[in-house]
C-alpha cells in the first residue's frame, strides 16, 4: 500500500468534506426549484458525488470520520437551507471559481474541467435570479445609498458650520423628506414615461380592420410590416394573410394591442408608476434616517457625528457587500468601495461646512 504524506491526507480529507457539503447545497437548492433548474442542480450534486468518490478512493483507510466542511461551504449550506435564493447561487458561483484543483496534481484533469464548467453552469442559474430582481434591486440599492450618503453629507455639513444640534436634526429630517419625495416623484415620472413609450411602440390591430378595404393594386400594408423590421418576403406573406388570400396564422406579438389579455402587460417588468414611487420613497427614507438616529436619541456634538458616520459606514458596507455577492465578486471589495465613496462625500461636505461656517461667522 502506498504511504501518503500527512499533509496530503489532511488536504484530501478537506476536499472530501467540501465536496460532500457542496453536493448537499445543490440538493437543498433543488428542493426549492422545479423543472429544468431542479434537474441542473441535481446534476451538479451528482458531479460533486463523483469528486467525492475520487477522494475516498485516494484516502482509502485514511478517510476516517467525516471532517467539518470549510466555513465557506458551511455558510453556503446554511443559506441554502434557510433561504435558497439567488444569493446562494452567487456565492456558489464564487466558490466554484476558487477551486484549488487546477493546482493540485492529485485532482484529475476531468475534475479540473468539471469545476470550470460548474462555475459557468452556476453563473447561468444565478443570472436568471439576477434578471428577476434586477429592477427592484437597483431601486433598493440606489435609493438606500442615496439616502445614506446625501443625508450624512447634509448632517455633517450643517454640524461643521457651527449650528446647534436641534438645527442639524431638523435639517436631517427635512433632507429625508425632501429627498424621499424627490426620489418617489422622479421614479413615478420615469416609470410612467417608460410605460407610455412602450405603449406608443406596441403595434395596433388596425391592419386587421383596414385590410379588406385596401386597394390590392396599391397595397401599402406591406410597408407596415417592413417598418416593423420584417423581411420583404415575410411582410408580403403577412399581407396575403391580412388580405384573406391565405389562411391567417396571425401572431399576436406582431400586433400592437394583442387580443390576448395577458400579452397586454408584456412589459410589466417595468412595474407600476405608483409602486415604483412608493418603493423609492421607502428605500431612500430607510437610508436617510440612519444618519439622524444619534440626534433623534439626544446625542450632540462630535459624539453624535462619530456615531452617525459609524452607523452609515456599517450600512454602506452591508449594501456594498450585497452588491458584491449578487455580482459574483468580492463582497469585501465592493463594501469597502461603497464605504470610501460615501464617507468621502461626507468628508468633503464637512470641510465645505467648516469653510462656510468660518466665512459666514
Amino acid at each position: 500500500m502506498t504511504e501518503h504524506k500527512p499533509a496530503d491526507i489532511r488536504r484530501w480529507r478537506q476536499y472530501l468534506a467540501d465536496e460532500r457539503a457542496e453536493a448537499r447545497v445543490y440538493r437543498e437548492l433543488a428542493q426549492n426549484r422545479s423543472g429544468e433548474e431542479r434537474a441542473i442542480l441535481l446534476a451538479l450534486a451528482e458531479a460533486e458525488g463523483r469528486h467525492e468518490a475520487h477522494w475516498l478512493q485516494l484516502l482509502g483507510e485514511h478517510a476516517g470520520r467525516p471532517r467539518p466542511a470549510s466555513l465557506r461551504s458551511q455558510l453556503l449550506g446554511f443559506l441554502a437551507r434557510h433561504f435558497g435564493s439567488v444569493f446562494v447561487l452567487a456565492l456558489a458561483q464564487r466558490a466554484e471559481s476558487r477551486s484549488p484543483y487546477a493546482n493540485d496534481p492529485s485532482a484529475t484533469p476531468a475534475m479540473v474541467a468539471d469545476e470550470q464548467i460548474h462555475e459557468e453552469v452556476v453563473r447561468g442559474l444565478a443570472t436568471r435570479g439576477r434578471n428577476r430582481l434586477a429592477g427592484s434591486f437597483r431601486a433598493a440599492v440606489f435609493g438606500a445609498n442615496d439616502g445614506l450618503v446625501s443625508n450624512l453629507s447634509l448632517v455633517m455639513g450643517m454640524a461643521a458650520s457651527g449650528v446647534g444640534s436641534s438645527v442639524v436634526l431638523l435639517s436631517g429630517v427635512a433632507g429625508l423628506l425632501a429627498g424621499a419625495l424627490s426620489m418617489g416623484a422622479g421614479e413615478f415620472i420615469s416609470v410612467r414615461s417608460q410605460r407610455e413609450l412602450l405603449a406608443a411602440t406596441r403595434p395596433t390591430q388596425i391592419t386587421l380592420a383596414a385590410a379588406p378595404s385596401l386597394d390590392i393594386e396599391h397595397n401599402e400594408l406591406v410597408l407596415v410590416y417592413l417598418a416593423r423590421g420584417m423581411s420583404r418576403e415575410a411582410a408580403e406573406h403577412r399581407v396575403a394573410e391580412r388580405m384573406g388570400l391565405l389562411d391567417c396564422d396571425c401572431d399576436p406579438s406582431l400586433s400592437l394591442q394583442p387580443e390576448l389579455p395577458e400579452a397586454e402587460d408584456q412589459h410589466e417588468a417595468v412595474g407600476t408608476a405608483w409602486g415604483a414611487a412608493a418603493s423609492s420613497f421607502c428605500f431612500f427614507a430607510s437610508g436617510a434616517i440612519i444618519p439622524i438616529i444619534p440626534f433623534v436619541l439626544g446625542m450632540t456634538g462630535v459624539a453624535a457625528l462619530v456615531v452617525s458616520a459609524g452607523l452609515v459606514g456599517i450600512a454602506l458596507l452591508l449594501t456594498g457587500g450585497v452588491v458584491g455577492l449578487l455580482s459574483g465578486t468580492s463582497p469585501v471589495t465592493r463594501g469597502l468601495r461603497q464605504l470610501a465613496i460615501g464617507l468621502g462625500a461626507a468628508a468633503v461636505t464637512y470641510l465645505l461646512g467648516l469653510v462656510f461656517g468660518a466665512v459666514v461667522g
